[in-house]
């Protein structure tokens, strides 16, 4: 599980336990701390030691402050204070979109930077530009459809082949997304909102519940598709097609690679 941003618990100390019961109830799992990508180097190893996290998310969200009348608007540097994060963290570094998706030139200059596993966060999930516009932001409903969708994303990353590790989120909200996914070539998928909303609608037990449902349809799909693990999955043809294909191939990329595997 990845907690939202720490900023706020490093700033006002009364909040910190909303972020340190992840690691109170989950005392064995996988934990990740989650602060901005041009956050001080000292702050960002902070967030990990709150936490006891194993990894740190470092967010990149320019477009949510750009809509925030209280945003950043600064962001030189952020690639120099990446590599000075990545040289002083004792956890591994993890790119992490909120939602407007990374570009396959955004990828390659992160990785130049140090980092090789990406959470893409692409179009398809929850709308911080929305967000901020019911906030009286400064976009006024005029760039809400800003940004990458998941699939490009992923696609694009995919294609450059590079030793990485790949997160698919951003809409991400069935066990078949997931499969889809992760044939395209992601490592792992992340999903938020189904989860939350049957949390807080239905309860606890309704939850479990849905979470064992799509760990069946997974393991269903993946032997529908003759794959014998999640790792073989990747070995299975995609078709890709309309919208996602056209993008891909005006960005240079082939998207009947998928289908000839």
């Amino acid at each position: 599980m990845a907690v939202g941003s720490q900023t706020i618990g490093i700033d006002d100390h009364n909040v910190r336990d909303s972020f340190t019961v992840v690691r109170e109830k989950n005392p064995d799992g996988i934990v990740l701390a989650n602060v901005s990508a041009g956050v001080n180097p000292d702050i960002a190893l902070e967030a990990i030691e709150m936490i006891g996290a194993d990894g740190l998310q470092l967010h990149f969200n320019v477009p949510q402050e750009l809509a925030m009348p209280e945003g950043d608007r600064n962001f030189k540097g952020t690639l120099k204070n990446i590599e000075t994060i990545v040289s002083k963290s004792n956890v591994p570094i993890i790119a992490k979109e909120v939602g407007f998706g990374f570009s396959a030139n955004s990828v390659n200059k992160l990785y130049n930077s140090g980092i090789n596993i990406f959470d893409i966060g692409g179009k398809g999930g929850t709308n911080f530009i929305n967000i901020e516009d019911q906030r009286k932001g400064m976009f006024m409903g005029e760039l809400d459809d800003w940004g990458i969708p998941t699939a490009c994303s992923l696609a694009e990353i995919v294609d450059l082949n590079y030793p990485i590790q790949i997160i698919a989120s951003g809409g991400i909200r069935t066990a078949y997304d997931a499969a889809k996914a992760l044939a395209i070539g992601a490592d792992l998928v992340g999903i938020a909102s189904p989860f939350l909303k049957i949390l807080l609608q239905q309860g606890v037990d309704e939850l479990s519940s849905f979470v064992d449902s799509n760990i069946y349809k997974l393991k269903a799909v993946t032997l529908m598709t003759g794959a014998k693990n999640i790792k073989e999955i990747k070995t299975k043809p995609v078709i890709i097609t309309k919208d996602t294909a056209e993008w891909l191939s005006l960005r240079g990329v082939d998207p009947y690679q998928w289908s000839k595997k």
